[in-house]
């Protein structure tokens, strides 16, 4: 019989397997990058309907947030998985740090940026041309950087700090504001009643891997089974979550994060389908998680010519394929 116990808290979330007899299962933590949120939904999945437990994993999922730091945490050796990105992995090869991405969930970054629907904008391109741009700090200097060279037209003088409050979008016809895809467009309209025009930077350009598995090298050396199994149950609990029955994840989801509510998570759900973000591209035919060299090579190389990257980086040691792209997974989606 499988016994979901819930360890008091924020943040924290651990599976036990109460079997007389079970062979003690390794114990292993994975940071999240943010609140808990349907974004998050397939490592809650594979919590909730016991796959980490076929896969003889005891996992505590540490939830991030405003002023989390799992990433030091990981790198600290505090815990054994990070929700990481591209950015930051291609840096910590600059830097010296030895961190490895072993799969990313999200073929596409939900990154989006919002519009008025009466403001006229036919193309990303014409977003160029809003009264002020609402971006976050870390938005700034990054994927403004790439649209800066790919679109001349925006300008640094129209940035305007985003402080997650949509009100000063929702006052101005002609602002445009970052979001995710998955949440943002729902709480605009709830607020001002209408629905904002949505420009996925994933689908207009800007193409990194999200929402990745990231470990450190020296653990991954002396433990690359326990990492194979965790990148393998999440795969199967991905699947599970978009295509199979996700309440008893939610539900985990919300206990994180009181705050959450069914609509958001519905909401989130239903966009990461609709627009591909797990499933599209390479995960199609080699399954949920899957990278490749060429992608990661060329988002270096794009980045690297918009001046975000120095020359000379070994993209390589950010990442390994090694445990992904072999199908896992796909025939369960419905």
């Amino acid at each position: 019989m499988k016994d979901f116990t819930k360890l008091i808290g924020a943040g924290v979330i651990t599976l036990a397997l109460g079997v007389t007899g079970a062979i003690a299962q390794d114990k292993v933590s994975y940071g999240t990058n943010w609140l808990a949120q349907a974004e998050h939904g397939g490592f809650y999945q594979a919590v909730a309907d016991g796959t980490y437990a076929k896969y003889g994993l005891d996992v505590t999922i540490r939830q991030g947030g405003p002023q989390g730091a799992n990433r030091s945490l990981l790198i600290g050796g505090q815990i054994d998985f990070y929700m990481g990105g591209m950015t930051t992995a291609i840096d910590a090869v600059k830097e010296g740090i030895p961190t490895l991405t072993i799969a990313s969930i999200f073929q596409k970054d939900p990154q989006v940026l919002l519009a008025h629907p009466d403001a006229g904008f036919k193309t990303f391109a014409d977003l160029a041309g809003a009264s002020k741009y609402i971006l976050s700090k870390d938005g700034f200097i990054s994927y403004f950087t790439w649209m800066k060279s790919a679109y001349p037209e925006f300008k640094d003088e129209k940035f305007e700090p985003y402080t997650f409050n949509p009100a000063p979008f929702i006052a101005d016809k002609m602002a445009i504001q970052q979001g995710y895809v998955t949440s943002e467009p729902l709480e605009i309209k709830k607020q001002a009643g209408w629905e904002p025009q949505e420009f996925l930077l994933a689908d207009n350009g800007y193409a990194p891997y999200s929402t990745t598995i990231e470990v450190m090298k020296p653990w991954y050396e002396a433990h690359k089974d326990v990492a194979k199994r965790f990148v393998e149950a999440s795969i199967i609990g991905w699947y599970h979550y978009l295509y199979g029955d996700n309440t008893a994840a939610n539900e985990l989801i919300k206990k994180d994060n009181p705050d959450m509510t069914d609509e958001q998570i519905a909401f989130g759900v239903s966009k990461m389908k609709e627009l591909g973000i797990v499933v599209s591209g390479d995960a199609v035919d080699k399954g949920i998680g899957c990278m490749t060299a060429e992608r990661w090579n060329g988002f270096y190389e794009q980045m690297k010519a918009v001046g975000l990257f120095a020359d000379g980086i070994d993209v390589s040691q950010a990442y390994t394929t090694e445990l992904v792209c072999q199908g896992l997974g796909k025939e369960l989606v419905k």
